[in-house]
């Protein structure tokens, strides 16, 4: 099962687009009140997913770098606690995502770069921004690896045995933090 960010805005209303996408910066309070809880149906789904026996695969970025802290990755690591979850941060240098969102189909609504400003402030943000706090269970680069090899070493993960880790880790935080 896909239930990614990509899958999620497609469904989600225009007036709260783009939802879960919303990128750092505050650039939009208004639709922030909504985020917290479009996460939290959205894990909601997953764990529900995954509590039925059900494998899922979630590509999304989470930050909390709004207009103020949401804690929604926080939210969502209390919403998997307990379930087979392997946490993976995808990471590539900004320039190769420049040069890959350059060649993108058009349409597909990215910032893209110019000869003044070859890394656009939004995507720079989110570049720093989803990798806080940088708890994972697996990195994979995409400059060095190939999309296969980045399923393989999920894979692999996978298959030695996804212990308790960074979703566990970050709830137990969390779960700190609220009590």
């Amino acid at each position: 099962m896909n239930l990614g960010v990509d899958t999620y805005e497609r469904i989600t209303p225009p007036p709260l687009r783009p939802g879960i996408g919303l990128r750092p910066g505050g650039e939009r309070p208004d639709l922030e009140v909504f985020v917290p809880r479009l996460y939290a149906a959205l894990y909601e789904s997953i764990a529900a997913h995954s509590r039925l026996g059900l494998n899922v695969v979630t590509d999304v970025g989470h930050h909390d770098a709004y207009s103020k802290p949401l804690g929604c990755l926080a939210d969502c690591a209390r919403r998997l606690a307990g379930l087979p979850v392997l946490f993976v941060g995808v990471r590539c240098p900004i320039e190769t995502i420049m040069e890959r969102r350059a060649a993108s189909e058009p349409g597909r609504g990215y910032v893209t770069g110019s000869s003044d400003d070859p890394a656009p402030l939004p995507v720079r943000l989110w570049q720093e921004a989803v990798h806080r706090p940088g708890v994972y269970d697996l990195e994979v680069d995409t400059s060095v690896l190939s999309p296969g090899q980045c399923a393989e070493a999920i894979r692999q993960r996978l298959h030695d045995g996804v212990q308790p880790g960074a979703i566990e880790r970050l709830a137990q935080a969390a779960n700190q933090t609220f009590s």
